[in-house]
């Protein structure tokens, strides 16, 4: 029996090797969302940035960095459901979820950290969610006040059950932790942890009780509870604190993804004290500097894990710069949106052309630069290929795999048939190849500042849709919609197809 032992202990090592390695060469997966960020405010994509960025700087000098990636919405919760689904938010719904929304997403939906979840995955989501819960209410809102130009109704503290679990969040998406405050500018403003509340609000956040000053811009805090003593500028630093917490926590071998959305720089835009002055962009240039560092804190916990060379980051933002960025630009010379038209909300190009930062080290060359046309609806796809997951058929219906492009292979370019670019009902863009058509006269939510335009040298356009070759003209300046009408038919039935449709890619 010894000498058997020992003629298979060379088999059993060899085993019990591979297996080891098998295991641990399973990557970590780490996504960091920053929240209305321009394509511009990198320092390594926009040469004339007035922010420093030195750790996303590095990251993209360490992996791939997309100059054509797109958001799936021009605002938040559509963009955050797309990027946890690989499925168009149009698909669901246009809007953001209010205060005390309910869930965006179906109980149906599969999601990027439910299939992590089958190859053996820790999921954990610490920031901002916004994507909605089951709340507890005890009644109807009770409360009354004026905001932005109009009376709205407002729950206090006694109008919901803050003792019972909170469902239909996170830990109902296929996530085993959540820490975070929900939405920085929404109530509830207190901390929750998994699906239960730290402290239970007791008081009620309104604009005339804030108690902090907004170092740019406006606070644009809805009405709602709030726990005693509630500081907005203790957010970010405390998500920082917990994600850096949660790294430390993790165990060799065994693999985790941490989805990190952060609630910066959206406003309120309220950077910590030390981090003023650290750009030439103003209090907006500072929050986007400490969102750069917030970045490095989780690179640097990686790294001091020893976790560095086996995991994934991915860095993006959930749509484009804020209304601010006009003034901004103006007054300061940072153009947020570096040369894109528009902004967040718009279909024009600022509205969802995000910055996009992929490393994978071993795989992805260090320091290079893909000019292919990408939605982080391919996030989920691409994932999934490079962990060994099948995906349902009903999984990621619009989610193109990547990992061709990522990893230098040969792939036929363009990568997707096509991209939507929306936001709101009435608007729709489709971009394919280089052609990007927008079946409406503007592809702006909001009108543009007379001095903006002037400054940009924008003109307005009057036909009944947009027609722009991206290649020619990326900044959108010249309407083809009359010279190209066998293109612009061609787009329309694309578009109408790709709308009526189940899903835009085949598996």
């Amino acid at each position: 029996m010894k000498k058997l032992l020992l003629a298979l202990l060379p088999f059993l090592v060899l085993t019990m090797a591979q297996g080891f390695q098998k295991k641990s060469n399973r990557p970590n997966i780490v996504i960091i969302y920053a929240d209305d960020m321009g394509y511009g405010d990198l320092n390594c994509q926009n040469p004339d940035s007035k922010i420093p960025t030195p750790n996303l700087d590095k990251l993209a000098s360490e992996g791939m960095r997309f100059t054509d990636a797109h958001s799936s919405s021009g605002i938040c919760s559509p963009s955050r459901f797309a990027f946890l689904t690989g499925t168009y938010h149009w698909r669901r719904q246009h809007g953001i979820v209010s205060s005390f929304g309910k869930p965006f997403f179906k109980d149906s939906d599969i999601t990027l950290p439910q299939v992590l979840k089958t190859k053996g995955y820790t999921t954990a989501c610490i920031g901002k969610w916004h994507l909605g819960w089951d709340w507890e209410f005890k009644n109807e809102p009770s409360s009354e006040t004026e905001q932005f130009g109009k009376k709205v109704k407002y729950y206090q503290p006694q109008d919901i059950d803050w003792s019972k679990p909170v469902k239909g969040g996170p830990l109902s998406r296929g996530f085993d932790y959540y820490f975070g405050d929900g939405t920085i500018n929404f109530p509830p403003y207190a901390w929750i942890e998994n699906d239960r509340f730290l402290e239970y609000p007791t008081e009620t956040m309104l604009e005339s009780n804030i108690g902090f000053k907004t170092k740019e811009g406006n606070w644009e805090f809805r009405p709602g509870p709030k726990v005693k003593d509630w500081n907005p500028y203790d957010v970010l630093p405390t998500l920082t604190k917990k994600a850096v917490e949660w790294i430390n926590n993790r165990k060799e071998n065994e693999p985790f993804f941490l989805y990190l959305p952060l609630p910066s720089p959206h406003a309120p835009i309220i950077p910590n004290d030390e981090f003023d002055n650290k750009s030439k962009a103003g209090a907006y240039g500072d929050f986007v500097f400490q969102t750069d560092w917030v970045a490095g804190q989780v690179l640097q916990a990686l790294k001091d894990k020893g976790l560095d060379q086996n995991t994934i980051i991915i860095f993006s933002a959930d749509n484009g710069t804020e209304r601010y960025a006009w003034k901004r630009a103006e007054k300061f010379g940072h153009f947020s949106m570096g040369n894109d038209r528009g902004l967040k909300q718009d279909v024009y190009e600022g509205g969802h052309h995000v910055p996009f930062i992929f490393k994978w080290p071993g795989h992805i060359k260090a320091g290079s630069i893909s000019n292919e046309v990408i939605s982080q609806v391919d996030v989920m796809a691409t994932l999934a290929k490079i962990t060994g997951i099948d995906l349902d058929e009903k999984a990621a219906p619009d989610s193109y795999d990547l990992t061709a492009v990522l990893t230098g292979k040969q792939y036929k370019s363009p990568l997707r048939e096509a991209t939507v670019h929306n936001t709101h009902q009435e608007r729709w863009g489709l971009r394919k190849g280089d052609w990007l058509y927008i079946n409406n006269s503007t592809g702006s939510q909001r009108e543009m500042p007379e001095s903006f335009k002037k400054l940009r040298g924008y003109t307005d356009f009057s036909t009944e849709g947009i027609l722009f070759n991206m290649k020619d003209d990326p900044e959108q300046r010249v309407n083809l919609f009359e010279k190209y009408p066998e293109i612009v038919k061609e787009m329309k039935q694309l578009l109408q197809k790709y709308r009526i449709s189940e899903r835009t890619v085949s598996r």
